[in-house]
């Protein structure tokens, strides 16, 4: 029985295994936080 996580834009083998969601998970919310900080450091130290 095949998961829905291969299907959309994970159309490839293993996109249900823990270690990819956390991968991806991690590349997600650390860019995020990425450009959080760029803005506020953009916000207060250009004004």
């Amino acid at each position: 029985m095949s998961s829905d996580f291969d299907r959309g834009i994970m159309k490839f083998e293993g996109a249900d295994k823990p270690v990819t969601i956390a991968l991806s998970a991690v590349i997600v919310l650390g860019s995020i936080a990425v450009l959080i900080g760029w803005a506020l450091r953009s916000a207060y130290i250009f004004s």
